[in-house]
């Protein structure tokens, strides 16, 4: 699942390059689509790479290649002001926090959407979509669980497909695995490290990046607490 950005950019680069052979600069892709920094373009380059869309070609400046398309392959129509939607609210499980006084059976978890370890996307949340967590290994907090999309967390043994279970926090320590909001419209799942003033979110995978930002540029919307996967 792409963001409608990652969606807008792809084809754009296409196209350009089915046209004139030569893919567009920073400048143009930020130009067509409507952000205000070239940072913006770089992240939706950075997961379009990692997500196996696009490809960097080595010692060739302004050299992107498409390696596929989405499977719905239509050109999409740009929709101004759209808002992708992200995690906000409403992490509680069957309409109340969960805690360790329940009993030892399964809570009913909201699941959200696909959460691309390796890049910043959209987390959607299907409502009517759940997973059940046996209630002993739940805290007092409350909690929600993403499925995951990527490679970029593999050294932390988060792998793509995994769930993952987050408890709901607005803060977390120095190395903690976090869901992070990034410039109020993209999310991730990346190990937090400050540095200062500034705030860096590590993959744990060296084919990727450490991508560094603002202090007002990240909200920590959870913390990692647990994973489930399915053989």
């Amino acid at each position: 699942m792409l963001t409608k950005k990652q969606h807008e950019l792809l084809f754009f680069i296409n196209l350009r390059l089915k046209d004139r052979g030569i893919s567009p600069s920073f400048d143009e892709m930020k130009e067509a689509l409507g952000l205000k920094s070239k940072s913006g373009i770089h992240r939706l380059i950075t997961g379009l790479e990692e997500r196996g869309f696009l490809k960097r070609l080595a010692h060739r400046a302004r050299a992107l290649e498409v390696i596929r398309l989405p499977e719905s392959a239509a050109a999409p129509a740009r929709a101004p002001g759209f808002q992708p939607n992200v995690i906000r609210g409403q992490f509680k499980a069957a309409g109340r926090p969960v805690s360790s006084a329940e009993s030892d059976s399964a809570v009913a978890l909201p699941l959200y959407g696909r959460i691309a370890a390796g890049t910043p996307i959209e987390a959607l949340r299907d409502h009517s979509a759940t997973v059940g967590i046996p209630a002993f290994l739940l805290g007092r907090g409350e909690y929600y669980a993403l499925e995951i999309d990527g490679d970029s967390m593999i050294d932390a043994g988060i792998y793509d497909g995994d769930t993952v279970v987050i408890e709901r926090a607005e803060t977390a320590e120095n190395g903690a695995i976090v869901v992070a909001l990034v410039d109020e419209n993209e999310v991730t799942l990346k190990r937090l490290r400050r540095k200062g003033d500034s705030i860096a979110l590590e993959p744990a995978n060296k084919r990727y990046e450490t991508r560094i930002f603002g202090p007002d540029q990240v909200k920590v919307q959870g913390k990692l607490v647990g994973l489930i996967r399915k053989y």
